[in-house]
């Protein structure tokens, strides 16, 4: 059910249809109706309604006569997202070296430790939350709101994968060792080194998505 909070029900509803649509809760070609909605989130038709026009506009939803279906995001989609994420991120990473205060340089670390913390644990929910936290500080440091708002809903909406990604230990144990090359760049106000540095932890996540996919199909 839904919890009422300052921000708007329609926002609320359309944040956790986001979620649940992007985390594969609704798999790919699910039928919804505003009926069953309503009464799984105990709303009124009114929110559902709006965020079901934000969700079509996202282009994750597809509207019809009987309910809308679920598109999701195809491995095509996927695709074009990694290569997109390949190419902006390295830029904001180097944006990062070149005005990180020595405040959120400790904040990346103390979030490595984390990471390394949870590897051992073998938590890889909370390593997908110290993922995600790790590239959102570097965005926030790079100086420039534009970077947050270009690049978190292109992580949000690679969110499944990312967690099937880490899931698989060795892939998560890259990732941060990944991590650890980006943070020294960054340390060092290194932009090329940290550009590169995020270029190939980008690289990788795609290459292995790539193989996965392919060994699916």
């Amino acid at each position: 059910m839904i919890m009422y909070k300052s921000v708007s029900l329609a926002d609320q509803v359309f944040d956790r249809l986001e979620a649940d649509i992007l985390s594969g809760k609704y798999a790919r070609g699910t039928v919804l109706t505003e009926m069953k909605l309503c009464e799984e989130l105990g709303v009124s038709r009114t929110p559902v309604r709006e965020a079901l026009k934000r969700l079509e506009q996202e282009h994750i939803i597809d509207s019809s006569g009987k309910g809308v279906t679920v598109l999701g995001i195809s491995d095509d989609d996927a695709r074009v997202l990694f290569t997109i994420r390949e190419s902006v991120e390295g830029l904001a990473a180097a944006a990062c070296a070149a005005g990180i205060s020595d405040e959120q340089l400790a904040g990346l670390k103390e979030n490595l430790e984390l990471q390394e913390f949870y590897l051992a644990k073998h938590d890889s929910e909370k390593i997908k939350e110290l993922d995600s936290e790790f590239h959102r500080k570097i965005y926030e440091a790079a100086g420039s709101v534009v970077w947050s708002d270009t690049l978190l809903p292109l992580l949000n909406k690679l969110q499944k994968v990312r967690k099937a990604s880490l899931e698989n230990e060795s892939r998560a144990e890259r990732s941060f060792e990944e991590h650890k090359a980006i943070l020294a760049a960054l340390e060092k106000r290194d932009g090329n080194k940290a550009k590169a540095a995020m270029e190939r932890h980008a690289g990788n996540a795609r290459q292995y998505f790539n193989e996965r996919a392919d060994a699916e199909e």
